[in-house]
């Protein structure tokens, strides 16, 4: 039988594009598979509807900040209802690639007030237990997703990478935990593995 942890275990895994992110959690799900808890994978935007048509747009061509806002907004409210809550109260542990604080570094970089866009989003989504922050010098991820054969989308121009980095490392959370993912992969995944262990060790044994 799984074990429930109380209130859930929300991971979450932030960064810039090519910062590391889908190696984390892919080293994440398989430690996950040792925990006698049940584990749910997420991510943001999410593939419903209105994620959807933020991730085309990526390559389409990007909304308005207001719009593109509001998109995210609306796909997040669907997320926490259908997935990331339910998940939570079945005592699970919850990875998320992505969540409200990419729309405030992203947004803000855009011209839209970093510390609104989280206020408004903490005022519905629940917090992580745990943030992970991977951080990395826009040049080298953008050198990385062009390593791997990928091609730049609207999203991953240098200037404004630098700009969405410089909010990611502004903001202040008691959960946030900042990974130097400039370092080899393996490294990266053995201290991001070493956070998830301790929260969930320290969530477990909370009454």
């Amino acid at each position: 039988m799984k074990e429930k942890i109380p209130g859930g275990l929300l991971v979450v895994v932030e960064g810039v594009d090519g910062s590391g992110k889908s190696s984390v959690l892919r080293r994440l799900a398989a430690y996950s598979l040792t925990l006698p808890i049940e584990v749910v994978q997420g991510r943001e935007p999410t593939d419903g509807p209105f994620g959807k048509r933020l991730r085309a747009s990526a390559l389409s061509g990007r909304y308005s900040m207001e719009e593109e806002l509001d998109l995210f907004m609306a796909d997040r409210r669907q997320h926490v209802a259908e997935v990331i809550a339910p998940a939570l109260s079945r005592g699970a542990l919850l990875l998320l690639d992505r969540y409200y604080f990419s729309t405030a570094a992203y947004q803000g970089a855009r011209g839209a007030d970093p510390d609104a866009v989280l206020a408004l989003n903490e005022a519905f989504a629940p917090k992580p237990d745990l943030m992970l922050l991977l951080d990395c010098p826009p040049v080298q991820t953008l050198a990385r997703i062009r390593a791997r054969g990928g091609g730049v989308d609207a999203f991953e121009k240098q200037e404004e990478l630098e700009a969405v980095q410089r909010i990611f490392l502004s903001i202040k959370r008691p959960f946030i935990r900042k990974v130097d993912a400039s370092l080899c992969e393996e490294e990266v995944g053995a201290q991001c593995v070493a956070l998830v262990q301790d929260a969930f060790l320290q969530k477990r044994a909370s009454p």
